[in-house]
């Protein structure tokens, strides 16, 4: 038996034909063992569930089709719902993305390591196939310890929320067995998840001043202390009324076109078609 074999840790079973295909990790007790098993896992071809800041996701590398394929297929999606990319520097963006403006800039350098995930033009040489993703891409760098190192020695990894499509997001490790079970091959148990609150996420990709698509973890207030003409989701005429009786339609005209990019319609003119990611912690 390898050193990996004994280290890994497995719910009880009755016999031998219900033993379960996958391992588990106590990144605490066995970080080496942890970062090796789930490192070769990822060369493999194979699917993880790893802890970030927010909730425990499922990872493949990003740059395999047949991996991403794998994950997707885990959660029961398609490649309508790609999933996003977290990577371990913020350094790291500017391989991934092209155009990045100023204030995408801004926020990254601000809030990363952390949870905000920023919807970016994808760099056309790019050699990622994460699905129907209009030619943007999604990146966040977790503020997990664990996590950052195991992507230091992956590279990019293709992360969603650790849960099959309809069900909550995994805050436990547990969680994350009793929905994925043996489409995964490690799971990286750090305990339970220190929030359940998503991460932001902001569209670069239409606009040069960033549009928020979720709301998250991150407060609008505090995007806008970095990027100040940050667009924030429109308050629909519907929600205005319900929060406010005397509220008309008016209310809604005034809210900012997500298309425009800023209040004041300023945007940098492209249009590609972004689909709203995946995310890491959100269903």
């Amino acid at each position: 038996m390898s050193e990996f074999d004994e280290r890994a840790v497995s719910e009880p079973v009755e016999d031998a034909a219900s033993t379960p295909t996958w391992q588990r990790f106590d990144v605490s007790v066995d970080t080496e063992a942890a970062l090796v098993a789930a490192q070769a896992a990822i060369s493999a071809g194979e699917c993880i569930v790893l802890p970030t800041d927010t909730v425990y996701g499922i990872g493949a590398t990003a740059f395999s089709p047949e991996a991403v394929s794998r994950l997707l297929a885990a959660k029961h999606r398609g490649r309508d719902m790609p999933p996003p990319v977290l990577i371990a520097e913020p350094a790291m963006l500017g391989a991934l993305a092209t155009s990045l403006g100023t204030w995408a800039t801004a926020l990254a350098e601000a809030q990363w390591p952390g949870a905000l995930t920023l919807i970016v033009t994808a760099h056309p040489s790019l050699p990622m196939d994460l699905g129907d993703t209009g030619g943007t891409i999604a990146v966040r760098v977790p503020d997990h310890d664990f996590t950052r190192e195991l992507l230091r020695r992956t590279g990019p990894l293709a992360v969603s929320s650790a849960n099959t499509s309809g069900n909550p997001a995994s805050t436990s490790i547990e969680a994350a067995i009793e929905q994925l079970g043996g489409s995964v091959s490690i799971y990286l148990d750090a305990g339970p998840t220190r929030d359940d609150a998503p991460s932001t996420i902001v569209d670069f990709s239409r606009s040069s001043v960033g549009q928020v698509v979720r709301e998250g973890a991150i407060s609008l207030e505090t995007l806008r202390e970095v990027a100040p003409h940050v667009v924030g989701i429109p308050i629909l005429a519907d929600e205005a009324d319900a929060d406010d009786p005397d509220a008309d339609e008016t209310n809604a005209d005034d809210a900012p076109d997500p298309s425009t990019g800023s209040p004041e319609g300023e945007s940098d003119g492209s249009d590609t078609g972004t689909t709203v990611p995946s995310s890491p912690d959100t269903e």
